[in-house]
């Protein structure tokens, strides 16, 4: 199992005040710090105009400055919201951040499910995953072939016989790429594209199980080149994460900021994307023991190995650590730090 950290850049309404600067000052710091600890990898995550969730309007631009603050951990976006982007730009830019990083970028691609990120920037959202359609085979056809012309529904554009695509990136025929996928059209795309498979912190392992043999079901419709992604056959998974001295104390330190988290899920802002990828559909499910046993990965250090356990089984082959931001920063990095003495040890590849 391989561990990453995934940050959605939230802020703490009580020490990350408005307009919320701190937020990227202490991020930065737990970046560095879980290099220090040994993850595998961070993950940062795209997100406009809200406070509520998450303040990262450009991975990229985060990314790079994180290559010059890091030496070994892998840098990944998780994930760039396809639909609001010109294709060419992500291919670009991917490519830039691989080469800033010395070969340690991994990208991963999303259709968005948050409308007011698309109100705010002009595009429509019920399109969104017929636009994103378009886009992955263009964003491949900017690695595999170099020149890409398009003459789609929703981007038309060419080069010429005298240019193509700059920079290339050090991992060839490019970085690992995933997709997030929830759905079984998502996840049949990310299957028949060659992208790894990456899923978010909601749905039960239950779940998860069932998602990775349809994943798996259908890898074997990649065609060359496309099945040469690094992350072909990856499974990656978010869970929200803490561990503490007994099961008991994890529960004190963490029910109340975790369950409040947690229900801002079932909020309007998501547009109906829990029905797509989970099957929590009422906020009972969201009491902290329900969670505990079907969802988070909270309790003791030996817990938390036993469930890490549970997902190797089913076929996860990387986890993504996540966390809201109310526990208190030392409070984080206290756990981020006993997380990595007491059960990356015992877990990791």
């Amino acid at each position: 199992m391989k561990f990453g950290i995934l940050f959605t850049s939230h802020p703490d309404p009580e020490t990350e005040v408005y307009p919320h600067q701190a937020i990227h000052e202490r991020v930065t710091r737990e970046i560095v710090e879980a290099e220090e600890l040994g993850f595998d990898s961070i993950w940062i995550a795209e997100h406009h105009f809200s406070n509520r969730y998450g303040i990262m309007p450009d991975p990229f631009a985060y990314l790079s400055y994180l290559a010059a603050k890091t030496t070994r951990i892998k840098l990944g976006a998780a994930v760039m919201v396809v639909p609001l982007h010109h294709p060419m730009r992500i291919v670009e830019n991917a490519a830039f951040v691989d080469i800033l990083s010395e070969g340690r970028f991994q990208l991963g691609l999303g259709s968005g499910y948050r409308p007011y990120e698309f109100e705010g920037l002009g595009v429509d959202f019920d399109s969104r995953r017929e636009r994103q359609a378009e886009a992955v085979d263009l964003i491949l056809d900017g690695f595999h072939k170099k020149r890409v012309n398009s003459d789609g529904k929703f981007f038309k554009f060419k080069m010429d016989e005298s240019y193509e695509i700059f920079p290339q990136p050090v991992q060839r025929p490019h970085p690992p790429f995933f997709m997030g996928a929830g759905t079984e059209n998502s996840m049949q795309l990310a299957a028949e594209k060659g992208f790894g498979l990456m899923q978010g912190s909601l749905p039960s392992i239950e779940v998860l199980g069932k998602n990775i043999e349809f994943y798996q079901k259908h890898m074997k419709t990649a065609p060359a080149p496309l099945n040469q992604n690094p992350a072909f056959g990856q499974f990656d998974v978010v869970r929200m994460v803490y561990v503490a001295a007994t099961d008991a104390k994890a529960k004190e330190e963490s029910e109340a900021a975790i369950t409040y988290h947690m229900k801002t899920f079932l909020s309007g802002d998501t547009a109906g994307y829990l029905g797509d990828v989970t099957e929590k559909d009422d906020a009972s499910q969201f009491a902290y023991d329900n969670l505990v046993d079907t969802t988070i990965i909270h309790g003791s250090p030996d817990t938390v190995i036993r469930r890490i356990k549970e997902l190797e089984k089913i076929g996860v082959t990387s986890l993504m650590l996540h966390y809201p931001p109310y526990y208190g920063v030392q409070q984080c990095l206290d756990m981020l730090r006993l997380f990595a003495k007491e059960v990356m040890p015992h877990v990791q590849s």
